[in-house]
């Protein structure tokens, strides 16, 4: 019986892997609700994403509003199905980096979801692309390494919820993780 459970629980585990980017649940640093506003998510997306650009000797990102709006109409879409996943997008000139977050509704701060990707350059390399990072796995780093791609511009961040999860959606361009590129 109890390697039946176990065989269950690593199905399901298998199950969800398969299924899209990995949902991390990250201890929170308040029980009070977290302060939101777009004004408040602008200031804290441009700024939190600078300083990292700037420790990591790159130029600063410009806030774009139409990057704002394909963040904003994707973040409403995960909300509405409940679905985490990275959006389908054309390769080419025309695509967008994108990062993606979600946690328990309004139990974070704006700085702690951006926190979450910029904490991955501890493990990050500033090798050639899907190579960049210290663990071998690609995925520990490349929210990170959009954030801090030396050829990306411009971001825009918005913020989507449902009854149960916030959902937040950085997009980028141009895009990084480029594949046979250096992040820096």
């Amino acid at each position: 019986m109890k390697l039946q459970r176990h065989l269950i629980a690593l199905a399901l585990l298998l199950s969800a892997c398969a299924q899209g980017p990995e949902r991390v649940v990250e201890e929170t640093l308040s029980e009070v609700p977290a302060p939101r506003g777009s004004a408040l998510l602008r200031q804290v997306m441009l700024e939190g994403h600078n300083r990292t650009r700037a420790d990591a000797g790159v130029p600063p990102l410009q806030w774009d509003e139409s990057l704002v709006a394909s963040a904003r109409s994707y973040a409403e879409e995960m909300a509405r199905s409940g679905r985490f996943a990275h959006a389908e997008q054309p390769h080419g000139p025309t695509r967008q980096g994108e990062n993606l977050w979600t946690g328990t509704r309004g139990a974070y701060r704006f700085e702690e979801m951006l926190g979450h990707w910029a904490a991955e350059g501890r493990d990050f390399v500033n090798g050639i692309t899907p190579a960049f990072s210290r663990t071998g796995k690609w995925q520990d780093v490349s929210h990170y390494t959009q954030m801090i791609w030396r050829n990306t511009t411009r971001v825009g961040c918005a913020i989507a919820s449902n009854r149960r999860d916030d959902y937040l959606v950085c997009r980028y361009t141009p895009a990084g993780n480029v594949v046979g590129e250096r992040t820096l």
